[in-house]
Order: structure tokens, then C-alpha cells, then sequence
């Protein structure tokens, strides 16, 4: 799947927030945690324009990446695809270059992901391990000296 990235600015907030809500409403329905103000007001409080990029597929915004560079680690903040995009590979190809990324920069990539999601399996795939969990979350790492990506190609 080729994607190609595009930046965001403060103006794409609205439009991101949508997508957010979009991608995990039925994992957050399945816990009875949908809220959609929270998700938009979660968002909206941490939301840095220069750390955020589309995920263009096709010519189509089918998602966004958002990466916070860390003191030790690169934090993989948001990762999210159209529900009606997904199953296309787009979420891999967004992962994959993130990952090389990170590599290049010798990085570890952390993240958490909703408990119950299928994001969970997703990044247990492709070399993401459990560090950690919450009462909503676990969180993963990818150290890029331990593991490579084990997904096919």
C-alpha cells in the first residue's frame, strides 16, 4: 500500500478529532467507555500541529499518525485509520514508517493502546511487547535493537 503524508496545522483539529472518534468508537462501545466529548477534549488538550501528519492513501485522508519525540524514546501518540479504510494496509504502511523512522534514529517506539482493541494484536504482530497496564490501556514498546518488524512484507 503507498501512502504518502501530509502536514496538519490548527485548522485540521475539528477533522482530526472526527477521524479520532470515527476509528475508536467501537472498540470504546464494546467497554462502555464512548464518550465523544471526552475523546474530543482528550485530543484537543494535547494536540501539537508539527507532530501530527495525515495518512493519504489513494489521494484520500484516510487517517493520521501523530509521533512525540521523547528524551529516550519516540512516543507513538495516535495512530488512526477510517474505519471504512482499514483492512487495506493503510495502518501498516503509516506503522512501517514510523518504525523506520525510529530505526534511523536507533529509537525504541512506546505506545498505549485501548484494553480490548484490536490495535492490541495489531502491534503485538509487528514487534510491539507489553511493558505495562492500566485500567484502560497496555502499553508496548518496540525497541529497535531487540526486535525487527515481523510482519510479512
Amino acid at each position: 500500500m503507498g501512502i504518502v503524508f501530509e502536514a496538519t496545522t490548527q485548522a485540521d483539529a475539528e477533522a482530526l478529532v472526527e477521524i479520532r472518534i470515527l476509528a475508536m468508537r467501537e472498540s470504546l462501545q464494546r467497554i462502555s467507555r464512548f464518550d465523544p466529548q471526552r475523546a474530543r477534549d482528550r485530543f484537543l488538550a494535547a494536540f501539537e500541529p508539527a507532530l501530527c501528519r495525515y495518512i493519504v492513501a489513494n489521494g484520500t485522508k484516510a487517517g493520521f499518525v501523530l509521533v512525540r519525540p521523547m528524551v529516550d524514546h519516540l512516543l507513538l501518540d495516535h495512530l488512526y485509520v477510517k474505519p471504512d479504510h482499514q483492512g487495506r494496509g493503510i495502518g501498516l504502511a503509516a506503522l512501517r514508517t514510523v518504525m523506520a523512522e525510529a530505526d534511523a534514529k536507533s529509537m525504541p517506539i512506546r505506545l498505549g493502546a485501548l484494553r480490548g482493541s484490536d490495535s492490541n494484536r495489531f502491534y503485538q504482530r509487528h514487534g510491539f511487547v507489553q511493558t505495562d497496564e492500566s485500567e484502560w490501556d497496555i502499553y508496548y514498546v518496540r525497541d529497535p535493537q531487540t526486535v525487527s518488524d515481523v510482519s510479512p512484507p
